[in-house]
Protein backbone atom coordinates (compact mmCIF):
# COMPACT_ATOMS: atom_id res chain seq x y z
CA UNK A 1 0.00 0.00 0.00
CA UNK A 2 1.59 3.42 -0.52
CA UNK A 3 2.29 6.39 2.18
CA UNK A 4 -0.22 7.39 4.41
CA UNK A 5 -0.42 11.05 4.70
CA UNK A 6 -1.40 13.18 7.68
CA UNK A 7 -5.15 14.45 7.27
CA UNK A 8 -6.81 17.51 8.46
CA UNK A 9 -9.95 17.03 10.53
CA UNK A 10 -12.11 18.25 7.76
CA UNK A 11 -10.64 15.17 5.16
CA UNK A 12 -10.98 12.95 8.31
CA UNK A 13 -14.68 14.21 8.65
CA UNK A 14 -15.61 13.74 5.27
CA UNK A 15 -14.53 10.01 4.65
CA UNK A 16 -16.37 9.01 7.74
CA UNK A 17 -19.54 11.23 6.52
CA UNK A 18 -20.88 8.08 4.67
CA UNK A 19 -20.45 6.11 8.09
CA UNK A 20 -23.82 8.64 9.33
CA UNK A 21 -26.22 7.01 6.74
CA UNK A 22 -25.48 3.31 7.73
CA UNK A 23 -25.70 3.95 11.11
CA UNK A 24 -29.39 6.31 10.68
CA UNK A 25 -30.26 2.80 9.01
CA UNK A 26 -29.14 1.01 12.12
CA UNK A 27 -30.66 3.27 14.38
CA UNK A 28 -33.90 2.63 13.31
CA UNK A 29 -33.41 -1.13 13.32
CA UNK A 30 -32.86 -0.85 16.99
CA UNK A 31 -35.62 1.60 17.95
CA UNK A 32 -38.20 1.41 15.04
CA UNK A 33 -38.46 -2.29 13.75
CA UNK A 34 -39.77 -4.59 17.16
CA UNK A 35 -42.34 -1.67 17.45
CA UNK A 36 -43.34 -2.69 14.18
CA UNK A 37 -43.28 -5.87 14.75
CA UNK A 38 -45.42 -5.04 17.97
CA UNK A 39 -47.87 -2.86 15.61
CA UNK A 40 -48.02 -6.08 13.68
CA UNK A 41 -48.94 -8.68 16.53
CA UNK A 42 -45.75 -10.32 17.68
CA UNK A 43 -45.90 -11.38 21.21
CA UNK A 44 -42.37 -10.64 23.76
CA UNK A 45 -41.00 -13.75 23.21
CA UNK A 46 -41.12 -13.89 19.75
CA UNK A 47 -39.15 -10.68 19.31
CA UNK A 48 -35.59 -12.40 19.92
CA UNK A 49 -36.20 -14.96 16.99
CA UNK A 50 -37.54 -12.33 14.84
CA UNK A 51 -34.56 -10.03 15.34
CA UNK A 52 -32.19 -12.81 14.26
CA UNK A 53 -32.05 -11.31 10.78
CA UNK A 54 -29.05 -8.81 11.89
CA UNK A 55 -26.44 -11.11 13.71
CA UNK A 56 -26.86 -13.96 11.00
CA UNK A 57 -26.20 -11.71 8.14
CA UNK A 58 -23.50 -9.75 10.11
CA UNK A 59 -21.67 -13.23 11.12
CA UNK A 60 -21.78 -14.39 7.05
CA UNK A 61 -21.59 -11.01 5.27
CA UNK A 62 -18.81 -9.03 7.27
CA UNK A 63 -15.90 -11.47 7.36
CA UNK A 64 -16.65 -12.48 3.52
CA UNK A 65 -17.04 -8.78 2.18
CA UNK A 66 -13.56 -8.14 4.71
CA UNK A 67 -12.07 -10.79 2.56
CA UNK A 68 -13.15 -9.85 -0.18
CA UNK A 69 -12.44 -6.39 -0.10
CA UNK A 70 -8.79 -7.21 0.80
CA UNK A 71 -8.17 -8.88 -2.56
CA UNK A 72 -9.76 -6.13 -4.56
CA UNK A 73 -8.48 -3.13 -6.56
CA UNK A 74 -10.13 -1.09 -8.75
CA UNK A 75 -7.71 1.78 -10.42
CA UNK A 76 -11.31 4.01 -10.62
CA UNK A 77 -13.54 2.85 -8.05
CA UNK A 78 -10.96 1.87 -5.22
CA UNK A 79 -10.77 -1.22 -2.54
CA UNK A 80 -13.71 -1.00 -0.12
CA UNK A 81 -15.57 2.00 -1.64
CA UNK A 82 -17.51 0.20 -4.02
CA UNK A 83 -18.59 -2.09 -0.95
CA UNK A 84 -19.64 1.13 0.78
CA UNK A 85 -22.24 1.88 -2.72
CA UNK A 86 -23.11 -1.38 -2.99
CA UNK A 87 -24.19 -1.56 0.90
CA UNK A 88 -25.95 1.66 0.89
CA UNK A 89 -27.82 0.87 -2.55
CA UNK A 90 -29.12 -2.21 -0.72
CA UNK A 91 -30.25 -0.19 2.28
CA UNK A 92 -31.92 2.60 0.71
CA UNK A 93 -34.01 0.37 -1.03
CA UNK A 94 -35.14 -1.90 2.11
CA UNK A 95 -36.20 1.45 3.89
CA UNK A 96 -38.41 2.62 1.06
CA UNK A 97 -40.09 -0.69 0.99
CA UNK A 98 -39.98 -2.04 5.23
CA UNK A 99 -42.99 0.62 6.13
CA UNK A 100 -45.44 -1.23 3.37
CA UNK A 101 -44.99 -4.85 5.17
CA UNK A 102 -48.56 -6.32 5.63
CA UNK A 103 -46.89 -9.39 7.66
CA UNK A 104 -44.71 -9.85 10.69
CA UNK A 105 -42.91 -11.97 8.26
CA UNK A 106 -43.00 -9.63 5.08
CA UNK A 107 -40.80 -7.56 8.15
CA UNK A 108 -38.78 -10.13 9.29
CA UNK A 109 -37.67 -10.92 5.43
CA UNK A 110 -36.97 -7.44 4.75
CA UNK A 111 -35.05 -6.77 7.43
CA UNK A 112 -32.89 -9.90 6.56
CA UNK A 113 -32.26 -8.12 3.29
CA UNK A 114 -31.81 -4.44 4.85
CA UNK A 115 -29.25 -5.76 7.42
CA UNK A 116 -27.27 -7.37 4.73
CA UNK A 117 -26.87 -3.94 3.17
CA UNK A 118 -26.14 -2.58 6.05
CA UNK A 119 -23.35 -4.66 7.11
CA UNK A 120 -22.07 -4.95 3.45
CA UNK A 121 -21.14 -0.97 3.83
CA UNK A 122 -20.28 -0.93 7.52
CA UNK A 123 -17.70 -3.64 7.77
CA UNK A 124 -15.18 -2.30 5.01
CA UNK A 125 -15.51 0.92 6.66
CA UNK A 126 -13.12 0.10 9.25
CA UNK A 127 -10.58 -1.09 7.59
CA UNK A 128 -11.00 2.16 5.27
CA UNK A 129 -9.72 3.64 8.61
CA UNK A 130 -6.89 1.21 8.70
CA UNK A 131 -5.76 1.88 5.51
CA UNK A 132 -5.94 5.91 5.15
CA UNK A 133 -4.92 6.43 8.89
CA UNK A 134 -1.70 6.16 10.23
CA UNK A 135 -0.79 5.30 14.07
CA UNK A 136 -1.32 8.86 15.27
CA UNK A 137 -4.65 9.55 13.39
CA UNK A 138 -5.86 6.23 13.61
CA UNK A 139 -7.86 7.47 17.20
CA UNK A 140 -9.22 10.07 15.57
CA UNK A 141 -10.87 8.11 12.83
CA UNK A 142 -12.33 5.48 14.60
CA UNK A 143 -13.88 7.98 17.11
CA UNK A 144 -14.92 10.08 14.34
CA UNK A 145 -16.90 7.16 13.14
CA UNK A 146 -18.21 6.63 17.12
CA UNK A 147 -19.56 10.72 16.91
CA UNK A 148 -21.42 9.59 13.32
CA UNK A 149 -22.86 6.90 15.14
CA UNK A 150 -24.08 9.07 17.53
CA UNK A 151 -25.40 11.75 14.90
CA UNK A 152 -27.00 9.07 13.20
CA UNK A 153 -29.07 7.63 15.54
CA UNK A 154 -29.67 10.18 17.75
CA UNK A 155 -31.61 11.61 14.11
CA UNK A 156 -33.36 8.37 13.70
CA UNK A 157 -34.73 7.84 17.07
CA UNK A 158 -35.81 11.91 17.41
CA UNK A 159 -37.32 10.87 14.01
CA UNK A 160 -39.18 8.52 16.46
CA UNK A 161 -41.03 11.35 18.85
CA UNK A 162 -41.13 14.18 16.30
CA UNK A 163 -43.01 12.64 12.99
CA UNK A 164 -45.92 11.28 14.96
CA UNK A 165 -46.45 14.87 16.12
CA UNK A 166 -46.36 15.57 12.45
CA UNK A 167 -47.23 12.54 10.32
CA UNK A 168 -51.21 11.72 12.34
CA UNK A 169 -53.12 8.50 11.65
CA UNK A 170 -52.66 5.59 10.12
CA UNK A 171 -51.48 4.27 6.58
CA UNK A 172 -52.49 0.45 5.75
CA UNK A 173 -51.35 -1.65 9.05
CA UNK A 174 -48.66 1.02 10.22
CA UNK A 175 -48.68 4.64 11.90
CA UNK A 176 -48.01 7.51 8.82
CA UNK A 177 -44.92 8.30 10.86
CA UNK A 178 -43.05 5.34 9.87
CA UNK A 179 -43.48 5.80 6.70
CA UNK A 180 -41.53 9.03 7.20
CA UNK A 181 -39.07 7.98 9.26
CA UNK A 182 -37.67 5.11 6.66
CA UNK A 183 -38.28 7.35 3.65
CA UNK A 184 -35.52 10.24 5.23
CA UNK A 185 -33.41 6.78 6.54
CA UNK A 186 -33.50 5.69 2.43
CA UNK A 187 -32.09 9.27 1.79
CA UNK A 188 -29.31 10.01 4.32
CA UNK A 189 -28.41 6.26 3.52
CA UNK A 190 -27.09 6.51 -0.04
CA UNK A 191 -27.20 10.41 0.52
CA UNK A 192 -23.73 10.14 2.92
CA UNK A 193 -22.21 7.36 1.48
CA UNK A 194 -21.92 9.26 -1.99
CA UNK A 195 -20.80 12.03 -0.13
CA UNK A 196 -17.53 10.08 1.11
CA UNK A 197 -17.07 8.30 -2.03
CA UNK A 198 -17.75 11.63 -3.94
CA UNK A 199 -14.24 12.94 -1.51
CA UNK A 200 -12.01 10.80 -0.72
CA UNK A 201 -9.70 8.88 -2.41
CA UNK A 202 -8.08 5.47 -1.38
CA UNK A 203 -4.62 4.66 -1.53
CA UNK A 204 -3.34 2.59 -4.15
CA UNK A 205 -1.24 -0.38 -3.92
CA UNK A 206 2.42 -0.53 -4.24
CA UNK A 207 3.33 -2.45 -7.38
CA UNK A 208 4.88 -5.07 -5.26
CA UNK A 209 1.56 -5.48 -3.92
CA UNK A 210 -0.67 -5.21 -6.82
CA UNK A 211 1.37 -7.95 -8.60
CA UNK A 212 0.42 -9.84 -5.17
CA UNK A 213 -3.31 -9.40 -5.88
CA UNK A 214 -2.82 -10.79 -9.19
CA UNK A 215 -0.76 -13.48 -8.48
CA UNK A 216 -4.17 -14.72 -5.79
CA UNK A 217 -6.14 -17.20 -6.26
CA UNK A 218 -9.79 -16.36 -7.33
CA UNK A 219 -11.87 -19.38 -6.59
CA UNK A 220 -15.22 -19.07 -5.41
CA UNK A 221 -14.26 -20.85 -2.00
CA UNK A 222 -11.10 -18.55 -1.22
CA UNK A 223 -12.47 -15.57 0.49
CA UNK A 224 -14.03 -18.50 2.91
CA UNK A 225 -10.49 -20.08 2.75
CA UNK A 226 -9.11 -16.61 4.26
CA UNK A 227 -11.54 -16.26 7.09
CA UNK A 228 -10.81 -19.85 8.53
CA UNK A 229 -7.04 -18.86 8.01
CA UNK A 230 -7.48 -15.65 9.58
CA UNK A 231 -9.04 -17.21 12.54
CA UNK A 232 -6.57 -19.67 12.60
CA UNK A 233 -3.62 -17.00 12.82
CA UNK A 234 -5.82 -14.67 14.82
CA UNK A 235 -4.37 -12.43 17.14
CA UNK A 236 -4.48 -13.13 21.35
CA UNK A 237 -5.86 -10.02 22.10
CA UNK A 238 -8.34 -10.55 19.61
CA UNK A 239 -9.70 -13.76 21.68
CA UNK A 240 -10.10 -12.07 24.62
CA UNK A 241 -11.98 -9.06 23.26
CA UNK A 242 -14.09 -12.26 21.90
CA UNK A 243 -15.22 -12.73 25.57
CA UNK A 244 -15.22 -9.45 26.64
CA UNK A 245 -18.08 -8.83 23.33
CA UNK A 246 -19.81 -12.47 24.41
CA UNK A 247 -21.23 -10.44 27.00
CA UNK A 248 -21.30 -6.50 26.12
CA UNK A 249 -23.19 -7.72 23.00
CA UNK A 250 -25.86 -10.37 24.38
CA UNK A 251 -26.59 -7.32 26.77
CA UNK A 252 -27.19 -4.62 24.04
CA UNK A 253 -29.96 -6.93 22.35
CA UNK A 254 -31.89 -7.44 25.41
CA UNK A 255 -31.61 -3.87 25.91
CA UNK A 256 -32.58 -2.36 22.63
CA UNK A 257 -35.63 -5.39 22.43
CA UNK A 258 -36.90 -4.56 25.46
CA UNK A 259 -36.46 -0.43 25.88
CA UNK A 260 -39.71 0.70 24.44
CA UNK A 261 -42.13 -2.32 26.41
CA UNK A 262 -39.93 -1.17 29.94
CA UNK A 263 -40.76 2.56 29.60
CA UNK A 264 -44.10 1.54 28.74
CA UNK A 265 -44.47 -0.93 32.13
CA UNK A 266 -42.71 1.30 34.57
CA UNK A 267 -44.04 4.60 33.44
CA UNK A 268 -47.59 4.25 31.79
CA UNK A 269 -48.03 0.56 33.18
CA UNK A 270 -48.87 -0.54 29.80
CA UNK A 271 -48.54 -3.56 26.95
CA UNK A 272 -48.98 -3.36 23.67
CA UNK A 273 -52.32 -5.18 24.00
CA UNK A 274 -53.43 -3.88 27.39
CA UNK A 275 -53.50 -0.01 25.93
CA UNK A 276 -51.87 0.41 22.39
CA UNK A 277 -52.26 4.26 22.32
CA UNK A 278 -50.36 4.17 25.35
CA UNK A 279 -47.51 1.68 24.23
CA UNK A 280 -47.23 4.16 21.28
CA UNK A 281 -46.60 7.19 23.39
CA UNK A 282 -43.80 5.04 25.08
CA UNK A 283 -42.72 4.17 22.01
CA UNK A 284 -42.43 7.89 20.76
CA UNK A 285 -40.53 8.60 24.22
CA UNK A 286 -38.15 5.75 23.56
CA UNK A 287 -36.90 7.52 20.47
CA UNK A 288 -36.62 10.52 22.47
CA UNK A 289 -34.76 8.82 25.12
CA UNK A 290 -32.52 6.96 22.72
CA UNK A 291 -32.22 9.66 20.95
CA UNK A 292 -30.79 11.31 24.27
CA UNK A 293 -27.94 8.32 24.65
CA UNK A 294 -27.01 8.94 21.14
CA UNK A 295 -26.39 12.53 21.64
CA UNK A 296 -24.26 12.03 24.29
CA UNK A 297 -22.06 9.67 22.36
CA UNK A 298 -21.30 11.78 19.91
CA UNK A 299 -20.79 14.55 22.36
CA UNK A 300 -18.20 12.38 24.27
CA UNK A 301 -16.63 10.47 21.30
CA UNK A 302 -13.66 12.50 20.99
CA UNK A 303 -13.00 12.84 24.82
CA UNK A 304 -12.41 9.26 24.78
CA UNK A 305 -9.32 10.01 22.68
CA UNK A 306 -7.54 12.06 25.31
CA UNK A 307 -8.30 9.75 28.10
CA UNK A 308 -7.66 6.55 25.53
CA UNK A 309 -4.18 7.99 25.01
CA UNK A 310 -3.29 9.03 28.68
CA UNK A 311 -5.10 6.01 30.51
CA UNK A 312 -4.63 2.92 28.36
CA UNK A 313 -7.75 2.25 25.69
CA UNK A 314 -8.77 -1.19 27.98
CA UNK A 315 -8.89 1.16 31.24
CA UNK A 316 -11.45 3.70 29.43
CA UNK A 317 -13.48 1.25 27.87
CA UNK A 318 -14.09 -0.60 31.30
CA UNK A 319 -14.96 2.56 32.98
CA UNK A 320 -17.44 3.11 29.88
CA UNK A 321 -19.03 -0.11 30.18
CA UNK A 322 -19.67 0.36 34.30
CA UNK A 323 -21.33 3.34 33.47
CA UNK A 324 -23.84 1.26 31.31
CA UNK A 325 -24.18 -0.94 33.16
CA UNK A 326 -25.19 1.36 36.15
CA UNK A 327 -27.51 2.78 33.51
CA UNK A 328 -29.20 -0.05 32.60
CA UNK A 329 -29.39 -1.48 36.36
CA UNK A 330 -31.64 1.38 37.09
CA UNK A 331 -33.09 2.44 34.28
CA UNK A 332 -36.54 -0.31 34.57
CA UNK A 333 -37.22 1.10 38.17
CA UNK A 334 -37.67 4.44 36.91
CA UNK A 335 -41.43 6.15 37.20
CA UNK A 336 -40.59 9.28 36.30
CA UNK A 337 -40.27 9.59 32.35
CA UNK A 338 -37.93 12.17 32.49
CA UNK A 339 -35.70 11.08 34.67
CA UNK A 340 -34.93 8.29 32.30
CA UNK A 341 -32.69 10.64 30.47
CA UNK A 342 -30.14 10.35 33.57
CA UNK A 343 -30.21 6.42 33.51
CA UNK A 344 -29.17 6.38 29.62
CA UNK A 345 -26.42 8.69 29.89
CA UNK A 346 -24.62 6.21 31.53
CA UNK A 347 -25.04 3.64 28.20
CA UNK A 348 -24.38 7.29 26.28
CA UNK A 349 -20.87 7.30 27.13
CA UNK A 350 -20.63 3.21 27.07
CA UNK A 351 -21.91 3.30 23.55
CA UNK A 352 -19.15 6.31 22.29
CA UNK A 353 -16.26 3.81 23.67
CA UNK A 354 -17.93 0.56 21.99
CA UNK A 355 -18.11 2.34 18.50
CA UNK A 356 -14.45 3.09 18.76
CA UNK A 357 -12.07 2.32 21.59
CA UNK A 358 -12.09 -1.85 20.94
CA UNK A 359 -10.46 -1.31 17.26
CA UNK A 360 -7.50 0.89 19.22
CA UNK A 361 -6.69 -2.61 21.69
CA UNK A 362 -6.35 -4.68 18.65
CA UNK A 363 -5.14 -2.40 15.34
CA UNK A 364 -1.59 -2.59 16.15
CA UNK A 365 -1.74 -6.32 16.32
CA UNK A 366 -3.41 -7.25 13.25
CA UNK A 367 -1.49 -7.35 9.84
CA UNK A 368 -2.14 -4.14 7.38
CA UNK A 369 -3.01 -6.74 4.08
CA UNK A 370 -5.67 -8.53 6.39
CA UNK A 371 -7.55 -5.36 8.07
CA UNK A 372 -10.37 -6.12 5.66
CA UNK A 373 -11.03 -10.10 7.06
CA UNK A 374 -10.10 -9.50 10.63
CA UNK A 375 -12.75 -6.24 11.00
CA UNK A 376 -14.98 -8.61 9.38
CA UNK A 377 -14.03 -11.37 12.28
CA UNK A 378 -14.25 -8.47 14.92
CA UNK A 379 -18.04 -8.17 13.95
CA UNK A 380 -18.37 -12.00 13.97
CA UNK A 381 -17.29 -11.75 17.59
CA UNK A 382 -20.31 -8.99 17.84
CA UNK A 383 -22.75 -11.63 16.47
CA UNK A 384 -22.39 -14.38 17.43
CA UNK A 385 -23.72 -12.95 21.07
CA UNK A 386 -26.61 -11.90 19.47
CA UNK A 387 -27.37 -15.07 17.54
CA UNK A 388 -26.84 -16.52 20.77
CA UNK A 389 -29.51 -14.16 22.61
CA UNK A 390 -31.68 -14.47 19.61
CA UNK A 391 -32.09 -18.17 20.07
CA UNK A 392 -31.70 -17.91 23.76
CA UNK A 393 -33.30 -15.33 25.54
CA UNK A 394 -36.96 -15.68 23.88
CA UNK A 395 -36.53 -18.77 27.18
CA UNK A 396 -34.72 -17.09 29.32
CA UNK A 397 -37.43 -13.94 29.09
CA UNK A 398 -40.38 -16.53 29.21
CA UNK A 399 -38.98 -19.00 31.97
CA UNK A 400 -36.93 -16.94 34.11
CA UNK A 401 -38.06 -13.23 33.70
CA UNK A 402 -41.61 -13.65 33.53
CA UNK A 403 -42.23 -11.91 30.17
CA UNK A 404 -41.27 -8.75 31.74
CA UNK A 405 -39.27 -6.13 29.71
CA UNK A 406 -38.36 -4.31 32.84
CA UNK A 407 -36.17 -7.60 34.12
CA UNK A 408 -34.69 -7.88 30.62
CA UNK A 409 -32.99 -4.57 31.13
CA UNK A 410 -31.63 -5.07 34.72
CA UNK A 411 -30.27 -8.75 33.07
CA UNK A 412 -28.11 -6.67 30.54
CA UNK A 413 -26.78 -4.42 33.48
CA UNK A 414 -25.18 -7.37 34.96
CA UNK A 415 -24.14 -8.69 32.09
CA UNK A 416 -22.31 -5.01 30.81
CA UNK A 417 -20.61 -5.65 34.66
CA UNK A 418 -19.27 -9.02 33.66
CA UNK A 419 -17.94 -7.99 30.33
CA UNK A 420 -16.63 -4.40 32.12
CA UNK A 421 -14.27 -7.07 34.24
CA UNK A 422 -13.10 -8.71 31.51
CA UNK A 423 -11.99 -5.79 29.74
CA UNK A 424 -9.72 -5.30 32.26
CA UNK A 425 -7.54 -8.96 31.18
CA UNK A 426 -6.65 -7.54 28.18
CA UNK A 427 -3.09 -7.59 26.88
CA UNK A 428 -1.99 -6.21 23.88
CA UNK A 429 0.36 -3.06 22.68
CA UNK A 430 -2.61 -0.28 22.21
CA UNK A 431 -4.23 -1.18 25.51
CA UNK A 432 -1.17 -1.88 27.77
CA UNK A 433 0.86 1.28 26.81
Amino acid sequence: MGSKIKLNFWQIWNMNVGFFGIQYSFGLQQSAVNPIYDFLGASPDQIPILNLAGPVTGLLIQPLIGALSDKTWHPRWGRRKPYFFIGALMCSICLLLFPYSSSLWMAAGLLWILDAGNNTAMEPYRAFIADKLDDEQQPVGFQMQSFFTGLGQTLANLSLFIFPMIFIGKTGSLPTWVYASFFLGAFCSIGSIWWSIRTTSEIPPSEEELAHLRAEKRGLFEPIVEIFSAIGDMPKVMWQLALVYLFQWYALFCYWQNSSKSIALSVWNATPKSDPAAYETAVGWTGLVNGWYNIVTFLTAFALVGFARKYSAKNVHAFCLLLAAIGFLTFPHIQDKNLLFFAITGFGIGWASMMGIPYLMVVSDIPKERYGVYMGIINMMIVIPMIIQNLSFGYILKHFLNNDPRLAISFAGVLLLISAFFTLLIKSKKATN
